[in-house]
């Protein structure tokens, strides 16, 4: 995906949901953490927000994280997200789906990349499945290292982190959200 139309997509879902909700950019900077001058930023398209900051939204809305890479007529699902780190690329395989309260994306990290993400919403629960490459996860207090053959799975709800050991790792991740309701 291009860098304006990921600026465009993630700036119409995040004013589409202030809206539903009747939200300012003072309550949504309350509820997010994220600052008034960045969601202002966002929402005009001047700046592209990082995979943490997006996660930050999302968690303080309430929402899925693929949610904001759907597009109303269409899911971009197969799509690759965050164009501007060359050392971290998500793909988006199934956006959330409301039914099964489930979303997943692969990851493929490179050059070693170490990734932090903060705690998304209470009851998230993270799958991790590599397909190339190893690659360590923190949660708990404890690095995990996982490789292709195995699978690990944690409570996402807390700061966490994803570190490739190898040149190159690539991995499926499958969030589900067992608390949302649409």
């Amino acid at each position: 995906m291009k860098m304006e139309s990921c600026r465009k997509i993630i700036a119409e879902r995040l004013k589409s949901c202030r809206r539903e909700r009747g939200m300012s950019l003072d309550a949504t900077a309350k509820a997010t953490g994220v600052s008034k001058a960045m969601l202002g930023q966002i929402e005009r398209q001047e700046s592209t927000p990082t995979i943490a900051t997006l996660w930050k939204i999302a968690t303080g809305l309430n929402i899925s994280f693929s949610s904001f890479f759907f597009n109303a007529v269409r899911p971009i699902s197969g799509t690759d997200i965050f164009p501007d780190d060359p050392t971290m690329n998500i793909r988006v395989i199934f956006p959330f789906d409301a039914f099964t309260q489930m979303e997943m994306f692969e990851f493929t990290l490179t050059e070693h990349h170490h990734q932090r993400s903060s705690a998304h919403q209470v009851g998230v629960i993270e799958h991790i499945v590599p397909l190339e490459g190893t690659v360590e996860m923190y949660y708990d207090g404890e690095w995990r290292r996982v490789s292709p053959g195995e699978a690990l799975r944690f409570h996402a709800d807390q700061p966490h982190e994803y570190r490739a050991v190898t040149e190159k790792a690539v991995f499926q991740n499958i969030l589900c959200y067992a608390y949302m309701h649409s």
